[in-house]
């Protein structure tokens, strides 16, 4: 089996790295390799590599940034997709591709479905809701995985974050009106590489569509720093303070609820991601004591 991967230098990318290689012969490539809004450098990639699979874990996911350069968010989360669908359907390839809670409102009172309408808030959101519909609108095989709240034991994310500003005893105040589940980058490749090795591409390309791929269980953003803060224990010189999102402001509007189900992707796949505190421990476990 051939996998091409993009975006391998991010935190998604970086931990499918590594989860994709048993898998067969993995080409990854990061943005210095490979940028992913130029036609021409992905068409050469994918006819070189002839790959039986693409894994897009490129992409922009600055979400304040996003709404003072909107541009670049869809040029990166949306134009790059229809490119990178369009050269996936010439290869006959399937391609897997990563979107998110953020497609939604947060208006509804439970977890969202794949057949519940999006409505995003932000930039961002609208930016990854073009690329889902440019992958669907071409129609080549391929499986988009919604998730949320991403982070891992690199790179720049809230988990990070948080276990800095408290190690170093600054006040954290923490939103703690937007529920989620916080769903590491290892817990979410290791589902991919699940996916591929148990059904296979045959077995994928028949299953195309969208499918919610998060960790079990949902908390929220003080919820979550709170974890972290017993996680890390004495090394922790604050505790997080809970706030209201009115009293947190941000350029880009958020979901109140961006909890979404998996029952879809356990019903057909009965693949599911571990709790989301188990995933913490593990990523936790992943670093030297501060």
């Amino acid at each position: 089996m051939k996998i091409l991967l993009t975006g391998k230098t991010g935190q998604v990318g970086w931990e499918l790295s590594r989860a994709l290689a048993p898998l067969g012969e993995l080409s990854a490539h990061g943005r210095a390799e490979l940028d992913v809004t130029n036609p021409e450098e992905l068409a050469a990639a994918v006819r070189r590599t002839k790959p039986d699979v693409i894994v897009n874990a490129a992409a922009y996911t600055a979400v304040d940034r996003a709404e003072s350069e909107p541009q670049i968010a869809f040029a990166v989360n949306a134009m790059a997709l229809e490119l990178l669908a369009e050269e996936a359907r010439r290869a006959d390839a399937l391609l897997i591709h990563y979107s998110t809670d953020y497609v939604f409102d947060g208006s509804k009172t439970s977890p969202y479905t794949e057949e519940d309408q999006p409505a995003p808030l932000n930039v961002y959101g609208q930016s990854k809701l073009e690329g889902e519909n440019a992958i669907r609108r071409i129609g080549g095989p391929h499986l988009i995985l919604r998730t949320s709240w991403v982070y891992a034991a690199r790179g720049h994310n809230f988990f990070l974050t948080m276990r800095r500003l408290m190690n170093e005893g600054r006040e954290v105040r923490v939103v703690s009106d937007q529920i989620g589940a916080p769903t590491s980058a290892r817990a979410l490749a290791d589902a991919t590489a699940e996916l591929i090795g148990r059904h296979g591409i045959r077995g994928l390309r028949g299953a195309s569509g969208i499918y919610h791929a998060t960790a079990a269980g949902d908390t929220s953003w003080y919820g979550l720093a709170s974890e972290i803060a017993r996680l890390e224990g004495a090394a922790a010189k604050s505790w997080p303070v809970p706030i209201s999102s009115a009293e947190y402001p941000a350029r880009a509007r958020r979901p109140t609820n961006s909890r979404l189900s998996n029952e879809k992707l356990h019903r057909r796949f009965h693949v599911a991601l571990p709790p989301w505190q188990e995933c913490l421990a593990a990523c936790h476990a992943e670093l030297k004591p501060a």
